[in-house]
């Protein structure tokens, strides 16, 4: 199981402009509707934005990885926003975050979709790559450095 599976460059926003939460994640879920991947992005929001009541996935240093089950999709479902400002989302750690992966999972995923946060978790603990992940310049670019860490990762299991 690889990240890029799930990722594809029309599902990446360079330059998120939103500052908040819920606009951050509503431009991704967008981008996803607009490009075919999901319906009824605004059902999917709320689901999103229900699970962030729970906890926020705002992890800390930089990084959010909000993900949601849901009944709108069949396979699992990313898209990544980085922001060259920082976005408020209430983390963990008090700080604004830049990179935020988002991760939407059909209702009957189980493994699946932890497998799928655990794996952005462990690419994400990497200070070199988060920098270059926020340094990206396009979406090709980011998917490509994504693409390089995955590698070099299996590579080392």
């Amino acid at each position: 199981m690889k990240i890029i599976d799930y990722l594809k460059e029309d599902s990446i926003i360079i330059n998120l402009k939103s500052r908040d939460k819920k606009g951050s994640l509503k431009a991704l879920i967008d981008l996803l509707e607009k490009n075919g991947y999901l319906k009824e992005g605004e059902k999917i929001l709320e689901t999103v934005m229900e699970r962030e009541k729970l906890g926020s996935t705002g992890i800390g240093q930089g990084i959010a990885i909000p993900h949601a089950k849901t009944e709108q999709i069949n396979d699992i479902v990313c898209a990544l926003g980085i922001s060259k400002n920082g976005v408020d989302f209430d983390s963990l750690d008090g700080e604004p975050v830049y990179i935020i992966f988002l991760v939407l999972a059909p209702t009957k995923s189980i493994g699946e979709h932890l497998k799928t946060l655990a794996k952005i978790a462990r690419l994400l603990k990497d200070k070199t790559f988060r920098t270059s992940l926020r340094n990206s310049k396009t979406p090709s670019e980011a998917l490509k450095i994504i693409k390089e860490e995955e590698e070099k990762l299996n590579n080392l299991a």
